[in-house]
């Protein structure tokens, strides 16, 4: 039985298709998602989604759906399903699907009547490109296949409307032809691998609806345009491949292209092998230089997210080249920051006052699963530079007090991963001394002390070991209280009470102020008001101000993002901080708590993760529908399961 497999009875219910997504990505950050019945619900949602540098640093539209229709004896059967007003779906292709399966490559299986007609996805890896194979596993007659293309050539952030400035203009090519819409923009090749005939019948569908967009509070609908339709005769047993790019491609090479990439992917047949896949698309290549994109479809590379998810994405899954591809191109924006440089590369967010802290834990688990001599070697200068950055005060925001403790300004700016904004203002005010800051700070004193004793410098490690034990006694004096938890931040007289999971890395880092008696205190706390099957929830039920679901206009999630809504990528480090704890004896809770993240396979975004979750049952998935924390902190707990069956 097929790992991700849905059959009829769930496809051809839209209140349960229409919440499953399917994503296919390529390393220039261009991607392919929809739904599994090919309704788009999204203004994201686009079988061809590329970024166009010319234009932007946006992705954008270009090919946003494919109408089939199967003809037989001058009977048509439209196969596609679009949303209009009124919940009224049109065509209703949906009600000919039979299965869809997609551990190997998505795939959907129609019937109609006496045809039996397979229909499946792949996007090409190194290139913009979507390649659509049709195989007509049955029919008692002659077939025909008819192709609509519906056409966008906009921004993910906008719509297009009919409109007068739309050129109608094409070129043919071989087995196909070319377009464009708007000036700046890329032709669009769409071709086939046997000569059909194309129909220039111009016109727009109007009012098309993406009722995600609704849910989330924004604009809702946009007219699309149709060039005409493909048209082509296909036999029993016979497959014809339909690709929309943005260069020509020869029609004899479709045959080979598609083979070659389906033969390059990794089935999805195990929660491992799908977060593997997953963990992949997440890796973006622009002009030679590696980045992570923080999640699908709207995030870019944002520096927190990239030094958080970078060991589980590569480490965990045996990829060491790929940690240092990504990191050689992180070393040269830290390195433009340090100096006082502009960045120069597209990683957002590299001055918030943690991000420094979390690049040398990243740096800290490549020691762990490669070595600590080649960490030395190929980070230990780093490692230094940034700890001196920092010891130096040189950072806006970023200062080492007395007492050891760094100290932040987060009053008028959300500087944490708690970043939530409404109307400017940041809607949790963590600000002063800040947990996981200093949780990090201490981490980062200890674990470079080490590396530069093992190098030789003992003065030097001499010097931040003797800051961590100013640091360490500091941080229990000022965090820790009567309950026997950690308090969220303090700043003067203020203590924030609110029990958040920001305290469970003190437990989860390798070196901590706390002892094992302090840290199980913590553990118990998260684990009675914080832990979900889905996660760690942000907020517990008992502070005040819990707000656990991440629905409605914008001001509304934004008011919710951070209190109470679960963060799956927080379970890796509760998961890491009870292996410390338990030991042996911990490992069946951790597989069992794993279960109800694979649960999440085949609901949202299939094979993936999405961004968070509700914070009262039944648990709801929200926001992006795959994101790069919650895959590698997923993947890091498994590799942790690993180790100790070893």
């Amino acid at each position: 039985m097929s790992y991700l497999r849905f059959d009829k009875t769930l496809m051809t219910n839209l209140e349960e298709s229409l919440q499953r997504e399917v994503l296919r990505t390529n390393n220039s950050g261009g991607y392919h998602c929809t739904t599994i019945v090919d309704c788009n619900t999204r203004k994201y949602h686009g079988l061809l989604v590329i970024p166009v540098p010319e234009l932007d640093d946006e992705n954008h539209v270009l090919l946003s759906s494919l109408d089939e229709t199967v003809i037989q004896h001058g009977a048509a059967f439209n196969l596609g399903i679009h949303k209009y007003q009124g919940n009224n779906f049109s065509p209703n292709g949906h009600k000919y699907i039979r299965e869809f399966d997609c551990e190997h490559i998505p795939a959907t299986v129609y019937r109609v009547g006496g045809v039996i007609l397979q229909k499946e996805k792949i996007f090409v890896h190194y290139e913009s490109r979507i390649l659509i194979r049709y195989t007509l596993l049955d029919a008692h007659s002659a077939t025909t296949l008819r192709f609509h293309p519906f056409l966008a050539f906009r921004s993910v952030y906008e719509y297009t409307h009919e409109n007068s400035r739309a050129s109608r203009d094409y070129e043919s090519v071989e087995n196909g032809i070319k377009t464009c819409m708007y000036p700046g923009y890329p032709e669009l090749y769409m071709q086939l691998n046997k000569k059909n005939k194309f129909v220039f019948q111009p016109d727009w569908y109007r009012g098309i609806e993406y009722p995600k967009e609704l849910e989330r509070g924004y604009d809702f609908n946009e007219d699309l345009y149709v060039p005409g339709y493909f048209e082509v005769d296909i036999k029993k047993g016979e497959s014809i491949i339909f690709s929309a790019g943005t260069s020509e491609i020869s029609s004899i090479k479709l045959k080979k292209l598609f083979n070659s990439e389906v033969a390059d992917r990794t089935p999805r047949d195990s929660f491992y092998h799908c977060l593997k896949n997953s963990a992949h698309q997440f890796h973006n290549l622009q002009e030679g230089e590696h980045y992570v994109l923080a999640g699908y479809p709207w995030f870019k590379c944002r520096a927190r997210d990239m030094f958080v998810s970078l060991p589980g994405i590569t480490l965990s899954i045996n990829e060491v080249d790929q940690f240092e591809a990504v990191m050689k191109t992180a070393e040269k924006a830290i390195y433009n920051f340090l100096n006082d440089r502009p960045i120069g590369y597209k990683i957002y967010e590299i001055q918030h006052p943690d991000v420094l802290l979390w690049a040398i834990w990243a740096i800290q688990q490549y020691a762990k699963d490669v070595s600590r001599e080649k960490c030395s070697e190929k980070y230990g200068q780093l490692l230094r530079d940034i700890m001196e950055f920092i010891r130096q005060r040189k950072h806006e925001n970023l200062f080492i007090h007395e007492n050891g403790l760094i100290y932040c300004n987060g009053k008028d700016t959300a500087i944490t991963w708690m970043n939530s904004t409404v109307n400017g203002r940041p809607v949790i005010l963590r600000t002063g001394y800040i947990v996981e800051f200093n949780a990090l700070w201490y981490n980062a004193l200890c674990f470079v002390s080490d590396i530069s004793r093992e190098s030789g410098d003992i003065a030097y490690a001499d010097s931040l070991i003797a800051q961590a034990e100013i640091t360490g006694k500091s941080f229990i004096r000022v965090f820790r209280n009567e309950y026997g938890y950690l308090y969220d931040y303090v700043d003067g007289n203020m203590m924030d009470w609110s029990v958040r999971p920001n305290m469970i890395f003190t437990v989860a880092f390798d070196y901590s102020p706390l002892d094992r008696v302090q840290k199980k205190q913590i553990l118990d706390i998260v684990t009675k008001e914080l832990l979900t099957p889905k996660g760690l929830r942000s907020l517990s039920p008992k502070s005040g101000g819990y707000n656990p679901n991440y629905v409605g206009p914008p001001s509304n999630r934004d008011l919710a993002y951070h209190q109470g809504t679960v963060w799956p990528w927080l379970m890796g480090f509760y998961m890491e901080a009870y292996l410390k704890i338990y030991k042996m004896s911990g490992l069946s809770f951790v597989e069992r708590h794993l279960i109800g993240l694979e649960d999440e396979l085949s609901n949202h975004c299939v094979g993936s993760l999405p961004e968070l979750f509700d914070g009262n049952p039944p648990f709801k998935g929200r926001g992006a529908v795959s994101f790069a924390m919650n895959v590698a902190e997923t993947l890091r707990t498994l590799r942790l399961l690993k180790k100790f069956y070893q």
